[in-house]
C-alpha cells in the first residue's frame, strides 16, 4: 500500500485540538488499513516516533431526504500518540 493512500486526512476539531495538546492526533484513516499501517504511514510522513495507535470504526448512520433513504460513508479513525519530542504541524 502507499503511505498516502493509507492516511486521508487529518480530523481537526475542538476535542482533537485539545488533544493535539497532548502529543495526539486524529486522522481520518483507509477502512482496510491496520495499526501497523497506519504507525507506519505516519512514522513516513512526519518523520515522527508513534508511541501507539487506536482505531474507531464508525458504523454508517441512516439519513433520510424526503422519501428517499441513504446511508453515510463508513469512516475509520486513527487516534495517534506520538513520543515525547515530536509533534505534527497541522494547518
Amino acid at each position: 500500500m502507499n503511505y498516502r493512500n493509507i492516511i486521508k486526512a487529518p480530523i481537526i476539531t475542538e476535542k482533537t485540538t485539545e488533544l493535539a495538546q497532548k502529543n495526539t492526533y486524529v486522522f481520518s484513516v483507509d477502512i482496510k488499513a491496520n495499526k501497523t499501517h497506519i504507525k507506519q504511514a505516519i512514522e513516513n510522513i512526519f518523520d515522527v516516533k508513534v508511541e501507539s495507535v487506536n482505531t474507531i470504526n464508525a458504523k454508517p448512520k441512516k439519513k433520510r431526504v424526503g422519501k428517499y433513504v441513504g446511508k453515510t460513508n463508513r469512516v475509520k479513525k486513527a487516534i495517534v500518540k506520538l513520543k515525547e519530542g515530536s509533534s505534527i504541524e497541522l494547518n
